[in-house]
């Protein structure tokens, strides 16, 4: 693998079958969707992790869904940039955020965590707030509701069409950003 020209992209989620249709599952359902895309298994599985990789355009990819639940993330991605050398401008995050309208996605290239205690320990573990975010908006928690247990419940029915949409719009803005470039991307799809 060429490390100067590799990107780690983790998708954000808590690992088992009770989880896996919950909102905060967002980022492990884009990664999957962009891993079938481009024929990616996620055929190494470490006690951090799980990981796939392949060559996309110029690119060698790195893909993880971390195995240490949502708030805990930045050790999986920090061992993952250890090993293979790679810089925190070398990463991307797919992850949920109920601060977006649901269905809404925004690409930025640094920035605080936002409340996100996926992104804030991910900073803490990388030592740095400088790598690429793919949010996902879920829409805010409903009125005199806890948003942890928001987060861990299911879309409605009727919010299906929406998310599944999301979620092909996310993997699109992956292979945009790789083949473009950060700036063209937001461009792109913080518009819409």
């Amino acid at each position: 693998m060429n490390a100067a020209n590799a990107f780690l992209i983790a998708g954000l989620g808590n690992p088992g079958a009770e989880y896996a249709n919950t909102r905060h599952n967002l980022g492990f359902r884009v990664l999957d969707t962009f891993a079938a895309r481009h024929n990616i298994e996620f055929g190494h599985k470490h006690k951090l992790y799980w990981a796939g990789s392949g060559r996309i355009g110029n690119h060698d990819i790195i893909l993880l869904k971390p195995r240490t639940y949502m708030n805990l993330s930045g050790s999986a991605i920090a061992s993952v940039c250890t090993k293979y050398g790679l810089k925190p401008q070398q990463v991307m995050v797919v992850s949920d955020d109920f601060a977006l309208p649901l269905g809404r996605l925004r690409i930025r290239k640094s920035g605080g965590a936002g409340g996100h205690n996926g992104l804030k320990d991910i900073i803490a573990c990388l030592g740095s707030q400088d790598f690429l975010r793919v949010r996902l908006g879920l829409g805010s928690a409903p009125v005199n509701s806890d948003p942890a247990n928001f987060v861990l419940d299911t879309f409605k029915p009727d919010e299906y069409e929406t998310v599944n949409t999301l979620i092909d719009t996310a993997a699109d803005a992956l292979s945009y950003i790789l083949e473009c470039g950060p700036d063209a991307a937001m461009n792109k799809f913080n518009a819409s």
